[in-house]
């Protein structure tokens, strides 16, 4: 069991492996990021990218579940406030294998609750090649020696890493009136927010995605939920990110739909992948039977340096529940086709 007190400032550690097949990115796209690039091979050819790649949500995911199997779960984990950065730096494809490297960068005792202390931490997911797909910083909160927390035993990585939706799934409700036109880099208007959709979490829906990506016990076990400082069974943090790209991704749907009606056979600007995200904050739990709407807001854009026909826009969203509580927030960007 692994203690506050057992992480050392500058420690390097690597964690096991796991193999990624296509049914394995098919299956996360299609129920969360459902963009051809992660969900029609043959399409994703014409892509950004030029073929099929995983979500990077998807990614994130993953390296949740590699960083549960090496260590959270032996440890008295108390969860993550939220993320500093992810930097997606290369994309993740079918037959990659890939694995964790992780790094301790500082930690620090809580002052106001003496029971726990917080640990810094770089996971980085490499590929089979030993180059990093992602990178990822953040804290996380663990009990201290002494305190009484102790981890509830179970058999929490049963399950395989491939998600495998619930017979019953709650699906993305769009925003309430008409969709606006989707836009080129060149039209978007800085300041421009939008409602993207809601989603209501389910307890089987929760349970689903923690057993593959984020096996915690306050995350796949109502007992142990009750018995955890969120006090009942909630949403894996990963999950209610998952639920804004879905969400996104019916928004994004309904512009392009938008635009055929407006311009006839004129082709909608295409979106690319994102580069990563900043300032992913968990500020309260999503518990089962919550309902959470989603929001975006555009922040800033630039032209792309490297891409001279692509732009990148800036954008920051947010997450409440019903009752108007902010549960979710987070600071990303991503690619978007320029006018001809």
């Amino acid at each position: 069991m692994r203690y506050f007190e057992d992480f050392v400032a500058g420690a390097v550690v690597e964690g096991g492996s796991l193999a990624i097949s296509e049914d394995d990115i098919l299956a996360y796209a299609r129920r969360f990021d459902a963009q051809d690039f992660h969900t029609d091979p043959e399409a994703a050819k014409a892509s950004f990218v030029g073929g099929l790649i995983a979500s990077g949500w998807h990614s994130c995911a993953l390296l949740m579940r590699l960083i549960a199997e090496s260590f959270i779960l032996d440890s008295t984990s108390m969860g993550a406030p939220g993320i500093e950065e992810v930097k997606w730096l290369r994309p993740l494809k079918p037959g990659d294998v890939v694995s964790l490297r992780w790094t301790v960068i500082e930690t620090k005792e809580s002052r106001s609750r003496p029971e726990m202390g917080l640990v810094k931490f770089r996971f980085e997911l490499l590929n089979q090649r030993g180059e990093p797909v992602l990178e990822q910083t953040n804290w996380i909160m663990f009990g201290r020696r002494g305190s009484g927390f102790e981890a509830p035993a179970g058999n929490w990585l049963a399950h395989s890493p491939s998600y495998v939706a619930p017979a019953h799934t709650s699906e993305v409700e769009p925003a309430a009136g008409p969709a606006t036109p989707a836009r080129f880099f060149d039209d978007l208007v800085v300041g421009e927010s939008h409602e993207l959709g809601s989603l209501v979490f389910t307890a089987e829906e929760i349970v689903a995605f923690a057993r593959s990506f984020d096996a915690q016990p306050f995350h796949m076990d109502e007992d142990a939920a009750r018995q955890s400082s969120f006090g009942g069974l909630c949403a894996s943090g990963w999950h209610t990110a998952a639920g804004w790209m879905a969400a996104m991704v019916v928004h994004r749907r309904g512009q392009e739909a938008a635009f055929k009606a407006a311009f006839g056979n004129a082709s909608a600007p295409r979106l690319g992948p994102s580069p990563g995200f900043r300032n992913l904050r968990w500020l309260k739990p999503v518990y089962a039977g919550d309902r959470i709407t989603y929001h975006s807001v555009l922040a800033d854009k630039r032209a792309s340096a490297s891409r001279p026909q692509w732009g990148l826009f800036f954008h920051h969203n947010t997450g409440v529940n019903q009752n108007r509580e902010t549960v979710f927030s987070f600071e990303g960007c991503a690619f978007v086709e320029r006018r001809a």
